[in-house]
C-alpha cells in the first residue's frame, strides 16, 4: 500500500496500514501487575482516532504484564514451557483491548498464532488482509506461535506479512536515546538512528531478531511516548516527538 490515507477533511497522514506494537506492561498502569481497565480504555481510544484518520491499524501486545517467558524461565521453569505460557498471556492483554475497543464502536479481530476457536480466529493472512481492507482493527496474539521469538519479533513479521508501511513502538520514553534517560541528565535522543547502529550499539529498541528482520524488510520502526495523550495520531500527521529506525 502506497497512497496515503486520508480524514474525513482531506488532512493527509503519512501511512495507510501500520503495525502498533505496546508491551503487556504498558496496560498495567500504576499497578505492579495485570490490567488497569482505565489504561486499557485510554490506549484503545488512541488506536480509535488514529482509525478514524482512515489507517488501518494491526497491533500486537505483550504479555508481560500477566507472565513473562523469559523470567520464568530464569526461575528454573522450562524454556519451552514459559514460553508458551507468556503466549496465553498475550491473548488475555488482545482480549481485553478487543473488548475495550468494540465498546467504543471499533470492530476488531483478535487473531492468534495459537488456534483457540472459542475465543479468536487463528491466523490466516488473506483472512487478515481481508479485515483491515474492512477497517477492521486486527490485533495478533500469541507472538508467532512459536518459543524463542518475542512479541517484538512477532510485530515485525506480522507487518512485514500484512504490507504495513511501519512499526509503531509504543513505550515510556519519547524515543531512542544513546543511554537511559531516567537514569543519566546527558541522555541524548536520536532524530534518526539506523538498523546497524542500533544492533552495534544494543539501544534496546527491539530485539536483535525483530531489528534484523526490519532492516531485510526495509520496514521502518518509529519509537515514541505511548503516555503522551494524542501522541499516535501526531506522529502519523507528522507531529511531535519521535526516534525513526530506518537503514
Amino acid at each position: 500500500m502506497s497512497t496515503a490515507a486520508t480524514t474525513g477533511t482531506a488532512e493527509p497522514v503519512k501511512y495507510s496500514r501500520v503495525m502498533l506494537k505496546i508491551s503487556g506492561e504498558a496496560l498495567m498502569g500504576d499497578q505492579g501487575y495485570g490490567l488497569h481497565p482505565p489504561t486499557v480504555a485510554r490506549i484503545a481510544q488512541e488506536v480509535k482516532s488514529v482509525r478514524d484518520l482512515g489507517v488501518e491499524i494491526c497491533m500486537v501486545i505483550g504479555g508481560g504484564n500477566i507472565f513473562r517467558g523469559l523470567a520464568g524461565s530464569a526461575q528454573g521453569m522450562e524454556r519451552t514451557t514459559a514460553d508458551y505460557m507468556g503466549m496465553l498471556a498475550t491473548v488475555m492483554n488482545a482480549l481485553a483491548m478487543q473488548s475495550a475497543l468494540e465498546e467504543i464502536g471499533v470492530f476488531t479481530r483478535v487473531i492468534s498464532a495459537i488456534p483457540m476457536d472459542q475465543v479468536c480466529e487463528p491466523y490466516i493472512r488473506r483472512r487478515a488482509v481481508r479485515h483491515l481492507e474492512k477497517k477492521r482493527v486486527c490485533i495478533f496474539a500469541a507472538g508467532t506461535g512459536n518459543p524463542y521469538f518475542t512479541t517484538d519479533t512477532a510485530a515485525t513479521l506480522r507487518a512485514s506479512e500484512m504490507g504495513c508501511e511501519a512499526v509503531f513502538k509504543g513505550t515510556k520514553v519519547d524515543g531512542v536515546y544513546d543511554k537511559d534517560p531516567k537514569k543519566h541528565a546527558d541522555a541524548k535522543r536520536y532524530d534518526v538512528v539506523s538498523y546497524d547502529e542500533t544492533l552495534e550499539k544494543h539501544l534496546g529498541v527491539m530485539d536483535a531478531t525483530a531489528i534484523a528482520l526490519a532492516r531485510d524488510n526495509h520496514l521502518p520502526i518509529i519509537v515514541f511516548s505511548l503516555d503522551e495523550p494524542g501522541g499516535f495520531r501526531g506522529i502519523l500527521a507528522g507531529q511531535g516527538t519521535y526516534t525513526r529506525v530506518q537503514s
